[in-house]
């Protein structure tokens, strides 16, 4: 018995060590990953990703793919079409950016973030022909992050190997790496401004921008847009004879209704009519965002007027989907709900849910955003829904100075509604007790909660904070 509990403690040893090595690798492959040209820079150009992909033996074209662009939405309709092409038998792969606790959630496989150790590997396994197109591009750019981490993915998935690959673009469209594959299903989500430094001001050039990832023969699945957005889009899909799938059209929200943690909808999909569905997400964008994803779902697998999917099958994948981050609940009395909302486009839809599914009478924000976003658009959007605001900082050397957020609060909630605490847990913490503050009238606590947003890194950090798990 004793030697059976000492080499049962050894082997929990051995185990402890190997899994601190796998972190170590891990951490140390982040680090030189950290040291290429960050995501937030771009040049437009897909010379260096084509040339690795080249090397890799075009890995991207081992498997049909779903290819998402958009200004919001993308992630939660990427993760709704691989729950439908799951429940429907096909082993799929996922790619999204960014990530909101660990970057092994870009990759995942059968709907799962893959290991850091499989992400170590995937990155050692590219690494040598990075380092070749590094190499000749000599005066040149050497090859960014999301460029390295877009061909992890594609070697990933042709490795494992996927029957489908749903892909997110990073930063527009055209000139996003993710482009060098070719979408059997193109899917853009609602188009707003963003990344003005590289995609402009002009709703039209960020439409044309992201309308990049329509391609020859494809199926273009199209969320609504604004009037001089649609155009643009209409007009890529005639240039380059894609089958159009219209929200409104071809497709949409034919019902939708609250209920206990969700909403309960009828969809109309290309094959038909989807009723008794259950989505356990709240919000109305949230609602079209899973009419999006039945449509390129049914145009992937070739469901149409004489072919629907199995209904059960569809209401199954529904049920099950999760969006991390995303109008999430992490906390009860108080609730504390986390949104990675990062523009106003964002903010609206948020703003929008909050009013018409959740009922506070008292709601106090916390708010960190990133340097070169719209901070005062988003606090126009959500002023009416909060008593007060915190303002605070995240981790991200892009994170806006908290008082410069600040000043920007005060303008538009006046100084008696803003509290600055510039550590974002503390933020957290005392947004906690205000909510909690006694109703002076009836000695009551007054229904209050929480809600933390402003950044993809807010909501993450947010996430850790209360013990949840990168998913």
């Amino acid at each position: 018995m004793a030697a059976g509990k000492k080499t049962s403690a050894a082997e929990a040893e051995r185990r402890q060590a190997a899994d601190e090595q796998v972190r170590a690798d891990f951490r140390a492959v982040e680090a030189e990953l950290d040291r290429r040209w960050p995501e937030s820079k771009i040049e437009p150009s897909l010379e260096r990703i084509q040339a690795l992909v080249d090397l890799l033996g075009d890995p991207q074209r081992a498997y049909p793919v779903v290819h998402l662009a958009g200004t919001n939405g993308k992630t939660s309709t990427a993760r709704m079409i691989d729950a439908l092409l799951t429940e429907a038998g096909l082993r799929t792969g996922r790619y999204t950016s960014p990530h909101l606790q660990s970057a092994t959630e870009r990759i995942c496989l059968d709907g799962a973030p893959i290991t850091m150790a499989r992400y170590v590997e995937v990155y050692r396994e590219v690494e040598p022909y990075v380092r070749l197109v590094d190499e000749r591009a000599g005066d040149g750019p050497a090859m960014s992050k999301f460029e390295v981490l877009t061909a992890m993915a594609f070697a990933a998935f042709a490795d494992a190997p996927v029957e489908a690959a749903i892909l997110e673009t990073g930063l527009g469209g055209t000139w996003d790496a993710t482009n060098v594959a070719d979408g059997t299903v193109s899917v853009v989500t609602p188009i707003g401004v963003d990344h003005v430094e590289y995609l402009g001001p002009e709703l039209t050039g960020i439409a044309g921008e992201k309308a990049g990832i329509i391609k020859p023969g494809s199926i273009a699945v199209l969320a609504a847009q604004d009037t001089e957005v649609a155009a643009v889009l209409m007009e890529r899909c005639a240039e380059v004879g894609a089958t159009v799938a219209r929200q409104g059209m071809e497709f949409g929200v034919l019902r939708r209704t609250q209920a206990v943690g969700g909403q309960l909808l009828k969809l109309q999909g290309l094959g038909g009519a989807y009723d008794e569905v259950f989505l356990p997400l709240h919000g109305e964008h949230q609602a079209n965002n899973a009419a999006l994803a039945l449509a390129a779902a049914e145009a992937l697998i070739g469901a149409g007027a004489n072919r629907q999917l199995d209904a059960d099958a569809v209401r199954s994948a529904f049920a099950g989907v999760a969006a991390p981050g995303r109008l999430e609940r992490v906390r009860t009395a108080p609730a504390v709900l986390v949104d990675a909302a990062h523009n106003p486009h964002g903010a609206r839809a948020l703003a929008s849910a909050l009013a018409d599914e959740f009922g506070f009478r008292r709601l106090i924000g916390v708010l960190a955003v990133l340097r070169d976003k719209d901070a005062r658009g988003m606090l126009d959007q959500l002023e009416p829904l909060l008593d007060e605001v915190v303002v605070t900082s995240n981790s991200s050397p892009r994170a806006r100075d908290v008082d410069d957020l600040a000043a920007d609060a005060v303008a538009v909630f006046g100084a008696d509604r803003v509290v600055v605490e510039p550590r974002l847990d503390d933020a957290v913490e005392q947004a906690i007790q205000m909510a909690e503050e006694v109703d002076e009238d009836d000695g009551a606590l007054a229904g209050g909660g929480v809600l933390v947003t402003g950044s993809v890194v807010t909501a993450g950090e947010a996430r850790t904070l209360f013990g949840k798990e990168p998913a």
